[in-house]
Parts: C-alpha cells; sequence; structure tokens
C-alpha cells in the first residue's frame, strides 16, 4: 500500500524543496533565539542584581510580547506576506535580544532589559505563527507530514542556543557581546533563508494560489486588509472544530510546558534525584520530545491525524502516570519518556489542522496558537499554585486531565478539504 501511494505521489520540485528547506531553518532560528537569552539568564540576574520573583517577571514580559506577537502576526502576514512577514518578526526578534543582552551587562538597565525582552517575545511569537502557516502550505504541496520534523527542528535549534550559551559562559564571553553576535548571524540567516519562501504560495511551480493569498491581493488598501484580519479574528471562533483543535493544544501544551517547568525538581522533591539527576530526568524528557517529532510524519502519513494523537496521548497518559505514581528510578525515567512521546505531535499536528483551511490558515493557526501559548505559558504557574496545597505529583493530575481532553477531541485534527466543501455548500 505504502508503495502504491509513493508510486502515484508527484515529484518534489526543486523551489518545493527549497521553500521546505527555508522553514526548516526558520523553525531552527526560532529556537536559538529564545534559548540563547535563556542560557544566559543566570548571568543577566547577577548583572542586575534582582531576585528570582523579580526574574519571574522578566520571563512574563519575554510571554507578554509573545502573545502581542501572536495578536499581531495575521495582519503583518496580510500587509507584508509571509516572506517579509517572517524577516520583519526575526530582525525584530533579534533586535529584542541583542537589547535584552546590553541592558542587562553592559548598561544595568532593567528598563532597557524589559523592552528587549517584549521584542525578542514579540517578533517569536509573530514569527510563529506565520512560519506554521508557511510550513502547512509547503506540506499540502509535498504531500507529506512534515510539520513534525519542523518543530523538531525548533528544538534542535533550542539546544544549539542553549550550547552556544553554555560554551560562550565557560568561556567567559561577556553576555551582551554573545548576545549581539547571536543576533547578527539570527538575522544574516533570516534574510538568507526567506530568500526561498515564495510571496504567495501561489507562484510555486505554477501552483494556483489558495483563497486566502487570493483575498489579500493588492486591489484592497492596507485599511481594508487589517480590517478584514480583526473580523476574521473573531469570527473564527465559530467553527466547533477549530474549538476542539484547541483543546488537543491545550493538552497537548500543558503537557510540554508543564515539564519543561517542573519535571526536573518534581524528580529532585518528591523522587529523591540529586539536582544533577532532576535535569538529566529533563533532558531525557526533552530528546524523547524531539525524537517523537523527527519519527512523527512518517506515522501520520501511515496512520492519519487522528490515530497519530490518540497513540502519542495514550502513550502520555501512561507516561504521567508511571512519573506520578512510580517510586522506582527505572520507572519515573520511563515514564518521563513516554511523556515526551505523548507530548511531541499534538502542537504541530494542531497547527497543521488549523491551517487545512487556506481561507483564512494564518487567523486561524494564530487562534489555536494563543491557545498553545497560554497553556505553555500559563500551565507552569497553575501547577506551581496547586503544588503549594498538594505537592508537585499530584498537581500533575490536572496535565493528565487534559491530554486524557486531547484523546477524545482527536478526530477533530482529521484533514479536510474546505474549499471543496465550500463548493458542496454553494451546489446544494
Amino acid at each position: 500500500m505504502s508503495t502504491t501511494a509513493s508510486r502515484t505521489r508527484p515529484a518534489v520540485s526543486p523551489e518545493l524543496r527549497r521553500w521546505r528547506n527555508a522553514i526548516f531553518v526558520i523553525f531552527a532560528l526560532s529556537g536559538v533565539l529564545l534559548a540563547s537569552f535563556a542560557a544566559r539568564l543566570p548571568a543577566a540576574r547577577d548583572a542586575l542584581g534582582i531576585d528570582p520573583g523579580q526574574v519571574g517577571l522578566l520571563i512574563v514580559c519575554i510571554s507578554l510580547g509573545a502573545i502581542l506577537g501572536l495578536v499581531v502576526a495575521p495582519p503583518v502576514a496580510h500587509l507584508l506576506g509571509a516572506r517579509a512577514g517572517m524577516a520583519w518578526a526575526l530582525v525584530i526578534g533579534s533586535i529584542g535580544l541583542a537589547l535584552a543582552g546590553l541592558g542587562a551587562t553592559l548598561w544595568g538597565n532593567i528598563a532597557v532589559t524589559v523592552v528587549g525582552l517584549i521584542l525578542l517575545g514579540l517578533g517569536n511569537g509573530a514569527v510563529d505563527v506565520m512560519m506554521n502557516v508557511s510550513g502547512a502550505t509547503v506540506e499540502r504541496r509535498i504531500g507529506r507530514t512534515l510539520m513534525p520534523f519542523m518543530h523538531a527542528c525548533f528544538s534542535i535549534g533550542t539546544v544549539l542556543g542553549a550550547l552556544a550559551g553554555a560554551g560562550a559562559a565557560a568561556a567567559d564571553v561577556p553576555t551582551w557581546l554573545h548576545l549581539g553576535v547571536v543576533s547578527v548571524v539570527l538575522i544574516v540567516v533570516a534574510v538568507i533563508a526567506v530568500r526561498f519562501v515564495p510571496v504567495a504560495p501561489g507562484e510555486v511551480a505554477g501552483q494556483a494560489a489558495p483563497a486566502e493569498a487570493s483575498a489579500s491581493l493588492p486591489s484592497l488598501s492596507a485599511g481594508a486588509r487589517f480590517r478584514r484580519s480583526v473580523v476574521e479574528r473573531i469570527v473564527v471562533w465559530r467553527d466547533l472544530t477549530l474549538v476542539l483543535i484547541g483543546v488537543v493544544m491545550l493538552g497537548m501544551a500543558f503537557a510540554e510546558g508543564s515539564a519543561n517547568d517542573w519535571i526536573a525538581l518534581a524528580s529532585v522533591d518528591d523522587h529523591g534525584t540529586t539536582k544533577a539527576q532532576g535535569a538529566l530526568v529533563l533532558d531525557v524528557f526533552l530528546v524523547a520530545m524531539t525524537l517523537g517529532r523527527i519519527a512523527g510524519g512518517p506515522l501520520v502519513d501511515r496512520l492519519g491525524r487522528v490515530w497519530a494523537i490518540r497513540i502519542t496521548a495514550s502513550l502520555g497518559v501512561v507516561g504521567l502516570l508511571l512519573f506520578i505514581l512510580g517510586g522506582d528510578p527505572a520507572v519515573f525515567v520511563t515514564g518521563a519518556v513516554l511523556w515526551g512521546l505523548g507530548a511531541s505531535l499534538g502542537f504541530p499536528l494542531g497547527m497543521s489542522a488549523a491551517a487545512d483551511d487556506e481561507r483564512n490558515a494564518t487567523t486561524r493557526v494564530a487562534a489555536v496558537a494563543m491557545i498553545g501559548y497560554l497553556a505553555f505559558l500559563g500551565g507552569p504557574p497553575f501547577i506551581g499554585f496547586l503544588a503549594d496545597h498538594v505537592g508537585i505529583l499530584h498537581a500533575l493530575f490536572v496535565v493528565l486531565a487534559l491530554v486524557v481532553a486531547a484523546f477524545f477531541c482527536a478526530p477533530a485534527l482529521k484533514h479536510r478539504s474546505y474549499v471543496q466543501t465550500e463548493a458542496t455548500a454553494h451546489g446544494r
């Protein structure tokens, strides 16, 4: 059966291949952007002389910027197009990274640092929407599931950014210099990469542009396009399918964000590991999630999105139970592996499903991305609030419940041809 499918699948044109590779690079750049400041956060904290609570407020600035980026991404994409929009977002984020480094460690100015971090978050949030929309589009053109590997590229970017930060810290490279150099590299690579992203998907290999691209033709004024994007962001939530996709995103982003912030601490406080061992448990989770995304494309092509989510969500449920209830290291570390695999595909496949309707893909992706970001950013503090009352491990049962909800909402991710549905509706 797979042989027949490969025979009927059209050959990938050089233009599509370059577009796909450019999106891989842009995902990796987004990961480097976020991880670079995180890797030098201890140095920024010491230079500013702030306490852990104030460090938390700095991180909130990135989150606020990211949410703002999600809001402005659809109108920016309408006004500038995918190519210029992604370049704009990465340049803004890179300037913010450099500014945060200068503000924190060269000038010792917390106000400048805050502005830099907001810009960093804004650029990264905006590029997140646009690269997912462009990635989903090239995925459809090629006819293979690519979104999980794109998100794996983001994870690889975070690893590269963290390693570069650790190396710079070990070599006593000033933080402002390190982040400034990273910013320049990010801008240069971004400008080169986006050259291979089409302004409108229809210009690739003679294909017809999707409805969204044709709807934003230059015949509409900039103001009219902006007003249209605002209306779309409101009415898009009438689609129950999109709401259910949002539930899947909520559960899986909550699972990923909670693990990032709490799995090491839970290992130390509740499972009795050392701090170094707790960090290794987090590494195990991250490696498992990255491998799940690398292997996820072929799995989705064979079984479809719905079963891929059901299988990974089931693994996540088992993994969470083993981590919460397992006292033996072999048990809770195995739980971390399954937890990582379980959280691996929900976010990328949710983005891909939201972009199925090409008529307003940017707006739909921004909508579900907002849910994912709020879960990713708001989930860990909520777990912390519960942990104060019931302990970290018991608080993780909330994550378990949301992953179960994602399992039952998985049918919403079934591939749909919205253009065909619209044509059928007109024919009735």
